[in-house]
């Protein structure tokens, strides 16, 4: 069975940056791939950031890049989306996930970090 704890969350002002942790535990963390997702209230839940399991790729939303970068140490079984220059509309409730492939479905969740970003 593989766990993922998020943590990082809070409170900043736009302009300003949190970075966010997916502690994964359980076998394999190596061979997954890891994203970030977010629901904001009374929306969706989105895609936010994607990197495969050797860390060699990425891939964000639109409304992201450049903002955002995803990154992950297969030793210590975490990974980390930094978020730069926060915007009031990147305010939501943040998910990790893992899927054992590429375009496969998300097996695994956390149950979320809150981030909110005053304007």
């Amino acid at each position: 069975q593989v766990q993922l704890v998020e943590s990082g969350g809070g409170l900043v002002q736009a302009g300003g940056s949190l970075r966010l942790s997916c502690a994964v535990s359980g076998r394999a963390f190596s061979t997954y791939h890891m994203g970030w997702f977010r629901q904001a209230p009374g929306k969706e839940r989105e895609f936010v950031a994607e990197i495969t399991w050797s860390g060699g790729d990425t891939y964000y939303a639109d409304t992201v890049k450049g903002r955002f970068t995803i990154s992950r140490d297969n030793a210590k079984n975490t990974v980390w989306l930094q978020m730069n220059s926060l915007k009031h509309e990147d305010t939501a409730v943040y998910y990790c996930a893992a899927r054992g492939y590429a375009a496969g479905p998300w097996d695994y969740w956390g149950r979320g970090t809150q981030v909110t970003v005053s304007s």
